[in-house]
């Protein structure tokens, strides 16, 4: 598909790999991101061009009401979606104070059920375009998970599983559903499992950019 003269959502567009995708793109695109902390946002869009900035928290149901909102009567041309905001936890399941239920509950809604409610509700404006994508941006560890990132990594095998399921079920429509999968990257998300020693966000943004042009889902 056509990687400029879109106009695209990025949530969690202020930091890390969200950020480094609204860098590159919206050189070419109109981009819109969004973020829960309003200063971190603002500052991220005034160093970006063509982008505007929308304060709110995915996993809130009225925020995204209040997004999707926006998007329909300020932006109905919105043709690509991507899905990068995301929640972890670093702990041990059989800790004394692993409360993995609570962090499980977390991360499976902010890494997978606001993913699905957030694509339920754009898909008709999606559906409405000549040319259309979702971007869901999963992890390696939905393959590998890691001990202390296990529910992470349970999320996000979900949101793999789901993905799959929504790329066959628009395979005859004009939205491609494509997965953004990172290995180890070089973030402030993943300051506690030595992110120092994983890849930059730019490259993952590089090979997203190509995988778009080339239809690589």
């Amino acid at each position: 598909m056509k990687t400029s003269n879109n106009k695209i959502l990025i949530t969690g567009g202020s930091a890390g790999i969200g950020f480094a995708i609204a860098q590159l793109l919206s050189t070419h695109n109109k981009v819109i991101i969004t973020g829960r902390n309003a200063a971190r946002l603002q500052a991220a869009a005034s160093k970006l061009k063509n982008t505007t900035a929308i304060v709110g928290d995915i996993s809130d149901a009225a925020d995204v009401d209040r997004l999707v909102g926006q998007v329909y009567r300020e932006h109905p041309d919105l043709n690509i979606v991507i899905n990068n905001a995301g929640k972890a936890f670093v702990y041990d399941l059989a800790g004394e104070q692993a409360a993995a239920y609570d962090k499980a509950g977390q991360e499976i809604l902010t890494n997978y059920l606001s993913i699905i409610r957030l694509n339920e509700k754009l898909l008709p404006l999606l559906r409405r375009q000549p040319e259309a994508a979702i971007v869901n941006v999963t992890s390696i560890v939905a393959f590998a998970p890691g001990a202390r990132l296990a529910t992470y990594a349970a999320s996000k095998a979900a949101l793999r599983s789901y993905t799959q399921s929504l790329r066959y079920t628009l395979r005859s429509t004009n939205v491609k559903v494509f997965e953004l999968m990172p290995p180890l990257v070089d973030t402030e998300f993943s300051t506690e499992i030595n992110g120092h020693l994983g890849i930059k966000p730019v490259v993952v943004a590089e090979d997203l950019i190509k995988a778009l042009g080339e239809d690589r889902l």
